[in-house]
């Protein structure tokens, strides 16, 4: 495994994004941040660079997945539960765009309802989850150095670091948004993990 300086964080704006972006930074690398709004990342974060697009936009995605050594997808779609192709169009762009440009190792949040079965999720979630499940494909099949990590809840404690990460398995109930951040960094500089998904929590 070669070794990891650049990264790229697709939803860098987000709940998980901004604690993944921050304990990115903390931990030394080159962050560059891909946003639909630069102005919702908060100038305290010093990442190196600044990517502007949409994801669904495969140029916009080339430029920010061109140089990196990796790649961190936590994309979202906030409190929008409606159906959408935004997370699974997104992540066929950023694999394309990591085949084009050589990058081989990403790391990818989408949830632990992975685990659950179908006639076990919430109605209200199903939309999201079924996105999910093509984002899920998408990356499963796509011959990069891939790890999905499907967190439970994710709230805004301070984070504990104790987390367990558990192949093929939900650890739950919660995961602090910032320990989930290091995870996703975390899996990346490790073989351990690879072609695997991941439950993790405390």
């Amino acid at each position: 495994m070669s070794t990891i300086k650049k990264l790229v964080i697709f939803g860098a704006t987000g709940n998980t994004g901004l604690a993944t972006v921050s304990k990115a930074i903390e931990q030394g690398f080159e962050v560059t941040a891909f946003v639909r709004d630069s102005s919702k990342l908060p100038s305290d974060l010093k990442v190196n660079s600044t990517v502007i697009g949409d994801v669904t936009n495969g140029e916009d995605v080339d430029k920010a997945v061109e140089g990196q050594d990796a790649v961190i997808i936590v994309l979202g779609t906030r409190t929008d539960l409606g159906p959408t192709t935004v997370m699974s169009d997104g992540a066929r762009n950023i694999v394309a765009s990591m085949k084009k440009f050589g990058v081989k190792r990403i790391s990818v949040c989408i949830s632990a309802f992975l685990f659950w079965e179908p006639e076990k999720i919430p109605p209200p979630v199903m939309n999201i989850h079924q996105d999910h499940l093509r984002m899920e494909k998408v990356i499963k099949e796509s011959e990069l150095d891939w790890i999905i990590l499907c967190p439970p809840h994710i709230d805004n404690g301070d984070g504990k670091g104790n987390y367990k990460l558990v192949k093929e398995s939900g650890v739950g109930p919660k995961i602090s948004k910032h320990d989930l951040g290091d995870s996703l960094i975390k899996v990346l500089l490790t073989d351990e993990y690879l072609n695997s998904r991941i439950g993790l929590g405390y």
